[in-house]
């Protein structure tokens, strides 16, 4: 058998003689991203997973029950008066047929004020729908056990920080929020460029991140699970490709997470994963990334202290895999044009060991 340091030695000799053909592969990667749509969940306002977006569900039945109703009684008026036989009006002086009774008069003034007085009635029905639903959906916001995560909107990545008086219980993280099922959490967003929203359909309803401002949203899952978010407000040239992930865990498993990401990078266990290690220290990673336990402290792009924890890539554009995660590294801008990460000129034989260190960061 094999040991470990023999299989990563076996490894590095598959790599490409050159990084042209790695290059290659980057732009198969980006045309082969739709893949993610088999690996993700689909977002969907129809499928509540807490008490806000239960609200915000039972607000949309309510316009669609009444909405369709007041569609199919239109149409249904509509199409009695085309088909009314209208007996006696060729017989009849032209002067006379443009003069209505007063009977007439009066049934013609009933019909049009019902139907105003109808239409105000609707109107104001669900204007104090939707009141009432913005008001539910705030007072989730008084329970006490709550807890708080800042979310900050960056093209096209999302940072993630969990609040905590204790500094050495802050968490941080890109791109996923993992919650814990039954508590309700605090959304506290803002933006550090362009105005972005935090939008997660199954949890609630989209909030504004405004630069320079605080903006509150409270979100809350009753039932573990994966659901998808994303930025529902245009933020430049990858708004498209700027999704996140809330993951719903049970109260244990999520102090489990939890504890986890509170530890440093796991150290390099052997000389191949040292050499991604030093690759990583060597060229720009470490002016933009950070990892607990070793000197990058970069803080304008995502924290990679338990980067392999993650599920995808560039905010939600891929699936996480070593494959994927190289095409990423050789030529960003071919799979997200337009991002801010750095093209880096690796030499062949440094790519699979700064894979694979950075698969390692469990």
């Amino acid at each position: 058998m094999r040991t470990a340091s023999n299989r990563a030695a076996h490894d590095s000799k598959r790599l490409p003689v050159c990084l042209r053909h790695l290059r290659i592969a980057a732009t198969t990667a980006y045309f082969v991203r739709g893949s993610v749509c088999a690996f993700a969940r689909s977002q969907s306002v129809l499928d509540p997973a807490g008490p806000q977006s239960m609200h915000v569900f039972r607000l949309w039945s309510w316009f669609l029950a009444i909405l369709t109703a007041i569609f199919v009684i239109v149409l249904a008026l509509t199409a009695w008066a085309l088909t009314r036989r209208h007996r006696g009006i060729e017989q009849e002086p032209l002067e006379r047929v443009h003069i209505p009774s007063r009977e007439t008069e009066r049934k013609l003034l009933w019909t049009v004020g019902s139907g105003i007085a109808a239409t105000v009635l609707i109107l104001f029905g669900l204007l104090i729908a939707s009141v009432t639903t913005g008001k539910a959906i705030s007072e989730l916001g008084n329970k006490q056990n709550g807890m708080v995560v800042e979310v900050i909107g960056n093209q096209w990545w999302w940072y993630v920080r969990y609040v905590n008086d204790d500094a050495s219980q802050i968490v941080v993280t890109a791109n996923e929020i993992h919650i814990p099922v039954g508590r309700p959490v605090r959304i506290r967003g803002t933006s550090n460029d362009v105005i972005h929203s935090f939008w997660v359909p199954e949890l609630n309803g989209k909030r504004d991140l405004i630069p320079s401002r605080i903006t509150d949203e409270w979100i809350q899952a009753d039932r573990p699970g994966r659901y998808r978010g994303q930025c529902a407000e245009f933020c430049g040239m990858q708004h498209a490709h700027m999704s996140l992930w809330v993951i719903a865990d049970p109260p244990d498993e999520f102090e489990k997470w939890k504890a986890r990401q509170l530890q440093p990078a796991v150290d390099p266990s052997d000389l191949h994963l040292q050499a991604g290690r030093d690759v990583f220290l060597k060229y720009a990673c470490v002016y933009c990334h950070s990892i607990t336990g070793t000197t990058a402290n970069g803080q304008v792009a995502p924290d990679l202290t338990h980067f392999a924890s993650r599920t995808t890539l560039a905010a939600g554009t891929l699936p996480n895999t070593k494959g994927n995660l190289a095409g990423w590294i050789v030529d960003p801008q071919t799979i997200k044009p337009g991002n801010h990460m750095a093209t880096l000129n690796l030499k062949p034989e440094e790519l699979q060991p700064l894979v694979d260190y950075l698969e390692s960061l469990q």
